[in-house]
């Protein structure tokens, strides 16, 4: 569990990526699995405006996140490495 934490947090933009993608993919597969009668176009704009707003939960999950890490690690100390 550790591992994955420590590749999330390197690579944040990269996991919202991730998350987004499959976001649109579950969202189309369960469109296209009910019997509705939508446009196929219809279809994406559902399957995009649902990975939004699973972003949208992400992204604020891990600025909560963030501000935890921030707050628990006290003032004298920086969550990037600092270049030298």
């Amino acid at each position: 569990m550790e591992a994955i934490q420590t590749w999330v947090s390197k690579n944040k933009l990269t996991t919202i990526g991730a998350l987004w993608a499959s976001g649109i993919g579950a969202s189309l597969a369960y469109n296209s699995r009910t019997r509705s009668h939508l446009k196929p176009s219809l279809k994406l704009i559902h399957a995009r405006m649902h990975a939004q707003a699973l972003t949208l939960a992400v992204l604020s999950g891990a600025a909560a996140y963030h501000h935890y890490e921030k707050s628990t690690m006290g003032h004298g100390e920086s969550t990037h490495d600092s270049p030298k």
